[in-house]
């Protein structure tokens, strides 16, 4: 068998059929944001859009990661060297980019492994080559910030966008075994790949290319095609004039030889000017009264040269281009945002947005057009033509009024359909139903009006397209965590649709696992039925995590959609291995799936053994492994594991991961110093907060900026401590938001204290984002606990987001009291202990501007606290160049060896501190809690125990 060199500890598994659509998340946004549609430099398939439509969440299966960003290796002329090891503290503290120690960076600077992408037949497999961490550079180059979107205007792409290196593709033999390498050949050397496509035969790849500019740019893409049998590649476009517009849709394959493409118009002009002086002044109205509340987006359009300027970038003109060199254009230029052929390539789907645009709102609210071409270009029909959407509620299951989510059905040649919302798109509305789900030809009859499929008395999720007998709906309701599947016969009026599943989505026991999907000859994915030998019954797969007290146990059933019963076909070994189903491989094959012919890809990895992939066969359930990666970090390959588990003083069941340094013995060693990082979460049950979500036996990956890290400096990791903020009933999570915090932290801090593996004097606490606003409530609010923090691109301050954060949608005037107490910026007088506060200097993200760190930390060092503020420049909310991310690894060593490692003072004494102040009754106003009343305005409530919180008792 062929060996591949295992170099990042990650596979990125793309282009494979869905195992199976997730089950319907709850509906945490009503957004519908342009800039989370596709990240760039993603491998896509023919039809991506109704994969998309399927697979909206993040794959189910933790070993698979997307590919967010591709790591890479210095180029554009900056070296090493621009990185400094420090020398002394005062070199150290200049402001110069820094390295982390050697033991840390080794595993960082490990290159990328390829991400892989199976053919459309399932006899090949594309390997695509990647880079290792980006220079600085790269990030530094000029971005225009347009509509919620950043545009590299040189390449007329989204910014920062990763790409491949080089394409190989390896033959799947029969019995497993991969064939020899063939690369992919033809293009110049040092070309950017992006956008890797299939046609729908398998026969031809497509992508984009672009190279580096002297002056550090990028040039602008161009499509090219290569032969897979051969692997060679050409240009599409004879013309080398066409480029490729990549700041929406890219290009998609209408058929086996032709491609439709986003092309920057021919006529486009010169850049629009910015006036040196302007018109008159920048004025934004309400004086119609209306309602609008918004979320704190950034990079919106602020003027009419921004207007300009988002056109200048975003219009394209749509251009039919066949293998044999013919082009046609197709349609005038406009914003298109997206084109979907129909399954029988007969038609197209196209999207567009246009004017009037909005100064409030992102370009995923801008009036939106939604027509039915020819695949030849002629205008059909307009499906649709949505107004502004600046009023969505920020209710959460709030939605755009009007038609969405429309697409082709996948089991029909040219069928759409869609959901209408029937409360205005207001979850605060009581209706029924709140949904009706339409379909409609793409050529209706003269009169044809739209036809009900279902109503829905929640919000709807997508569908599971199977056949004209066999559909699933999904619906759920964020506020009650309720999801229902319903079964639904789409062409027969006289089968009542009836509810397979209802259940609540954050009951990970009860999850029966979601149907694998197979792809159709035509690129779209449909339920796979399975037939057994001498049944006449309908099967399909379900494939399921397998959430158990003792951790994820994945399993794949048989299940009867008719009788409601199921075989369990397969397991995952639970004693020392994590294995799961990630895709049908037998799926090319016509009619229903024969369970003794059932071929499958599945993943199999352990505590100490990372990810491997191979080929299960029925009837014997044959294994052959395909990979043989070896260890990506093999100074940390005896890393020892545990899945804990604890309770909070309230009852409820906390777990986490604890990691211990390869050959450490708690007996013999002693307690280690130990890094505390989480992410608290949201529950309306206890119950389901203290359900068990992971297993016990996955690998342990480590990313660039991963907690893990500081295993290979001796520490002991506690990784995702459970924090779960609970609000049951009609009872608001939030509002105890404090309260529930320190008793999962201080449970935790309890529990590895008691098992002799954590210094109680040297115990800190650090996060990214909601984790970095945890970590600093904690020092705010539970001192005794940890000796330092380190925060990463948090928000501090809630009044600063008055319209809701992360699940809170009240606004501030409707729980004041909640806004502020979460607030570790108002109890910026009370934090003592160390803390090191991380903030991109771009970050983009909704409610983490880059001023909450600067504000917070203001606040700190007027109250004389002990913190240092570190702005990575040109960075976003997740840090992506070398410099940055070493230096982030050299910041938050330093702050642990300082205040974590060399820690002398006494946590039992500052807990006796702590409760001889709560004898006297303190009551000063530093002291006194703030939470919400029912009118909105804060009022004081006691002290839980009177007055603090309670201490583990191993510390007291």
């Amino acid at each position: 068998m062929m060996r591949l060199h295992k170099v990042y500890h990650r596979l990125t598994l793309l282009s494979l059929s869905p195992s199976s659509p997730p089950p319907p998340p709850p509906l945490t946004s009503s957004l519908s944001l342009f800039t989370s549609v596709r990240t760039p430099g993603h491998l896509r398939t023919h039809h991506s859009k109704r994969f998309k439509s399927i697979c909206t969440m993040t794959s189910r299966f933790p070993n698979l990661v997307p590919l967010n960003s591709i790591a890479a290796e210095n180029v554009g002329g900056r070296s090493n060297d621009s990185v400094s090891s420090a020398s002394t503290e005062d070199e150290a503290l200049a402001g110069k980019y820094q390295l982390p120690p050697p033991e840390i960076k080794n595993i960082v600077d490990a290159p990328p492994l390829p991400a892989l992408s199976f053919s459309p037949q399932r006899d090949k497999i594309l390997f695509l080559k990647r880079r290792s961490l980006p220079p600085l550079a790269e990030l530094a180059r000029p971005e225009e910030k347009l509509a919620g979107m950043r545009i590299d205007g040189k390449c007329n792409t989204r910014s920062r966008m990763s790409f491949y290196t080089g394409i190989g593709i390896h033959q799947l033999m029969p019995d497993g075994i991969l064939g020899p390498e063939r690369e992919i050949h033809g293009y110049p050397d040092g070309a950017k790949i992006n956008f890797v496509t299939w046609s729908l035969d398998g026969r031809h790849l497509a992508f984009s290319i672009r190279f580096d500019e002297e002056d550090n740019s990028s040039s602008k893409l161009r499509v090219w095609v290569a032969n897979v049998e051969t692997g060679q590649a050409r240009p599409l476009f004879q013309s080398p004039n066409v480029y490729l517009n990549a700041v929406f849709d890219t290009f998609v394959w209408v058929d086996n030889s032709t491609l439709l493409v986003c092309a920057i118009p021919s006529s486009r002009g010169d850049l629009p000017k910015k006036p040196l002086v302007p018109s008159g002044p920048k004025i934004q109205s309400n004086e119609q009264k209306n309602v609008i509340q918004v979320r704190t987006f950034q990079d919106l359009l602020k003027d009419e040269y921004d207007e300009d300027l988002f056109d200048y970038y975003a219009t394209s003109q749509l251009v039919l281009a066949s293998l044999d060199g013919t082009t046609k254009e197709i349609g005038n230029p406009a914003v298109y945002t997206s084109m979907d052929p129909s399954p029988d390539q007969k038609y197209l789907l196209v999207s567009s947005i246009h004017r009037p645009y909005s100064f409030t709102v992102p370009c995923g609210r801008f009036p939106k057009k939604v027509e039915v071409w020819t695949t030849d270009g002629k205008f059909v029909r307009e499906v649709c033509d949505l107004p502004l959407a600046e009023d969505i509620p920020i209710a959460i299951s709030s939605v755009r009024k009007g038609m969405r989510n429309i697409n082709w059905r996948a089991d029909k040649p040219s069928t759409l359909y869609w959901a209408e919302t029937q409360d205005g798109g207001d979850a605060k509305v009581e209706v029924s139903p709140r949904d009706i789900i339409y379909t409609q030809p793409a050529e209706p009859l003269e009169g044809e009006q739209p036809e009900i499929l279902h109503k829905l008395d929640l919000r709807y999720g997508g569908i599971s397209w199977c056949d004209d007998s066999l559909a699933l709906v999904y619906e759920s309701w964020y506020k009650t965590r309720r999801t229902r599947t319903w079964v639904i016969s789409p062409c027969s009026k006289d089968v009542s649709p009836r509810i397979l599943f209802d259940r609540s989505s954050e009951d990970v026991y009860s999850d029966p696992g979601s149907p694998m999907l197979r792809r159709t000859p035509a690129g779209t994915y449909v339920i796979a039925k399975i037939k057994k030998e001498n049944d006449e019954g309908t099967y399909i797969l379900l494939n399921g995590s397998g959430a158990t007290s003792e951790g994820n146990i994945p399993f794949l059933d048989l299940f009867d959609i008719n009788a409601g019963s199921k075989e369990r076909i397969w397991e995952s070994e639970k004693e020392k291995y994590y294995e799961t189903v990630v895709s049908l491989m037998s799926d090319y094959e016509e009619g229903d799936l024969l369970l003794d012919r059932l071929k499958l890809l599945t993943s199999k990895e352990s505590k100490t053994e990372n990810t491997q992939y191979s080929i299960k066969k029925w009837p014997e359930k044959k294994v052959c492994q395909i990979t043989n990666f070896p260890h990506p970090y093999p100074q940390l390959a005896s890393l020892q594991k545990e899945m804990i588990k604890y309770q909070r003083n309230d009852g409820v069941q906390l777990t986490a991961t604890l990691y211990l340094p390869p050959g450490y013995d708690p007996s013999k060693d002693g307690p280690l110093p130990c890094l505390f990082w989480s992410y608290p979460g949201e529950f309306k049950s206890k119950d389901a907060a203290g359900q068990v979500r992971g297993s016990p036996n996955e690998f342990a990956g480590i990313g660039p900026t991963s907690a893990l890290l500081w295993l290979a400096r001796r520490f002991a990791i506690l990784s995702g401590p459970t924090i779960p903020i609970i609000g049951e009933g009609d009872k608001e999570a939030n509002d105890r938001y404090v309260e529930q915090l320190v008793a999962s932290a201080e449970a935790a801090v309890e529990e590895v204290i008691r098992r002799g593996v954590a210094h109680p004097n040297k115990i800190a606490v650090g996060g990214h984002s909601y984790g970095a606003f945890m970590t600093a409530n904690l020092l705010a609010h539970a001192p005794h606990l940890f000796c330092c923090g380190i925060a990463r691109s948090g928000a501090y301050n809630r009044t600063l987001t008055p319209f809701g954060f992360q699940n809170e949608d009240r606004t501030l005037w409707e729980a004041t009291g909640t806004y502020v107490e979460m607030s570790p910026f108002m109890s910026a007088n009370k934090i003592k202990k160390p803390i090191l506060l991380i903030h991109g200097e771009e970050d983009n993200n909704s409610g983490t501007l880059t001023m909450q760190s600067d504000r917070f930390f203001n606040a700190l060092k007027g109250h004389g606290a002990l913190c240092r503020l570190v702005i990575l420049p040109f960075e976003s909310h997740g840090y992506a160049a070398r410099e940055s991310i070493l230096h982030v690894l050299w910041e938050t060593d330093r702050w642990l060896q300082k205040h974590c490692v060399s820690n002398s003072s006494d946590a039992s004494a500052e807990l006796d501190a702590c409760k001889d102040e709560v004898s006297k009754g303190v009551t000063d106003s530093d002291n006194q809690a703030v939470v919400a009343s029912g009118g909105g305005g804060p009022e004081l409530a006691d002290f839980e125990h009177e007055g603090f919180y309670s201490l583990p008792r191993s510390l007291l």
